[in-house]
């Protein structure tokens, strides 16, 4: 008989020190898609829930697809956002069901205003619903905090292994294997879980280079290959922007039933994590060194690329801060392109202006001024769209982007993309939909802290992380006030 299995998506990677709440429009403005559109939209697309899509056509099940949700990083989610979504997920599956299993790919790191672990509340809400015999498989982010309620309520739990994240379709499909391994009877999958006394760690979870993430996923491979039973193991480095209480790395490992080698695994794991904790492959420098690297050299065969790390919209950042683009402007950087800089006002008033236009504006720094000031810039309109794109990939190909109205506007010899949505710069299509070439610039600046490496490294000549001075995604983490994290954690008491 043909299995009938509801697939969702409601993700949301929330930084609890922005003061921008995570609304309805958050959503609408980067993915949110009901019904049928979820796999009008999604399919053929790098991502989890194209997996999904295409594991319903690989295992004949009958697939049911409520809404896929998917917003940048920023606070919390509003607690009308939260029950609106989650009450499409559990309608569908009262009106619709029963269900033989539900496969949902989520972030891991979801805070709510009205509660901490939104993740964990909504596997709870669909218990309540399901009861406790129908399996559930989620996929989460490399970024994830587990928390204990998530790892009780889930049966099978994936984890993203590369980040830049460019493997999430390949994670949805070994969970989707999974699935259908339990639905045929041939496995009882339970997840096990330990964490440590971390807040941060793992490198951030770097895999483009060697490092301490590379080392634990490998341990993690072994581990699931030499454990009898073992079905999958996972590394989350965790999202240290998170005031919570399990904020912080962890390791989640997957066994065919209820063997203690399954928790002796994750403790190992975790161990191995424990012993990493000061281990880091990048040291971002200052704006002023990163000025001096850039104009030592005229002229390079392929461009450098400057990384504003501590402003990246990835993490939750504003990304209107203006320190490192004011720097730029100050060094009268030639060939040079800067991308994304969030400002709906300045882009509005560029629009009116027109193609063409000269301009006198203030762009950026509009939320919080402590990041970087307003710049007042005289410049010219070089492009308008309606911020229309398709990601290229390798993260997320296929993916729409819908940033509404973007500009791009020329100071000196710098085009600066602005934009009305926030959005991370992590695909070349961010400039080229725009008409530049980031091939051809000496220089280009991008709002992001790891994930443009995917895009950019390729083209790039050199790559310099750069620290702007603070930020919301700054590593400066005694500067923030954690109120709910457990204590004692490294880096903050413990060495």
């Amino acid at each position: 008989m043909q299995k009938r299995v509801l697939i969702a998506g409601f993700k949301h990677e929330t930084n609890t020190f922005s003061q921008l709440p995570t609304t309805l429009d958050s959503y609408k403005a980067r993915t949110l898609y009901y019904g049928d559109e979820v796999t009008t939209k999604m399919r053929r697309t790098k991502t989890e829930i194209a997996a999904f899509i295409d594991a319903c056509e690989r295992f004949d099940w009958q697939g049911v697809f409520p809404v896929y949700a998917n917003a940048t990083p920023s606070g919390k989610v509003t607690e009308d956002v939260f029950e609106h979504i989650s009450n499409v997920i559990l309608d569908s599956i009262s009106d619709q069901g029963p269900f033989d299993g539900i496969c949902l790919a989520l972030h891991g790191a979801m805070v709510c205003s009205h509660v901490d672990d939104g993740e964990g509340e909504l596997l709870h809400r669909i218990r309540h619903v399901i009861g406790p015999d129908v399996p559930i498989a989620m996929t989460l982010d490399l970024h994830a905090n587990i928390t204990d309620q998530m790892t009780a309520l889930a049966d099978i739990i994936v984890i993203y292994r590369t980040y830049p994240h460019i493997d999430q379709y390949e994670i949805a499909n070994e969970a989707a294997q999974l699935m259908q391994r339990t639905l045929n009877g041939e496995i009882k999958p339970k997840t096990v879980m330990a964490r440590a006394q971390m807040m941060d760690g793992l490198d951030h979870g770097r895999t483009t280079t060697p490092g301490p993430m590379t080392e634990v996923l490998l341990s993690a491979k072994t581990g699931t290959h030499s454990v009898p039973g073992v079905l999958s193991s996972n590394i989350a480095c965790g999202f240290p922007w998170v005031d919570i209480h399990d904020t912080g790395p962890a390791c989640v490992v997957v066994g065919d039933g209820n063997a203690p080698e399954f928790q002796e695994l994750a403790d190992k794991l975790i161990e191995e994590v424990w012993q990493s904790r000061h281990r880091i492959t990048i040291a971002p420098i200052s704006i002023e060194e990163a000025m001096e690297r850039v104009l030592v050299v005229d002229k390079r065969p392929a461009p450098i690329v400057l990384a504003d790390f501590a402003d990246n919209p990835g993490g939750g950042a504003y990304g209107d801060g203006t320190r490192l683009l004011k720097a730029m402007i100050d060094a009268d950087l030639q060939n040079a392109a800067f991308g994304t800089l969030y400002d709906p006002v300045a882009v509005q008033t560029c629009v009116r202006q027109g193609l063409g236009a000269h301009v006198v504006v203030a762009i950026g720094g509009k939320i919080d001024p402590k990041y970087g000031a307003p710049i007042p810039v005289t410049g010219r309109v070089v492009a308008i769209t309606d911020g229309s794109l398709k990601l290229k990939g390798p993260m997320m190909a296929g993916t729409e982007i819908q940033m509404g109205p973007t500009v791009v506007i020329r100071v000196g010899g710098i085009d600066i993309v602005m934009a009305s949505g926030r959005f991370q710069n992590y695909d070349t299509n961010f400039f080229e939909h725009a008409n530049i070439n980031p091939s051809e610039k000496d220089v280009l600046a991008v709002k992001s802290a790891h994930h443009f490496r995917a895009a950019y490294a390729p083209i790039a000549s050199e790559v310099i992380v750069v620290d702007s001075g603070g930020g919301l995604t700054s590593r400066n983490y005694k500067e923030l006030t954690y109120t709910k994290l457990r204590r004692p954690v490294f880096p903050l008491d413990l060495n």
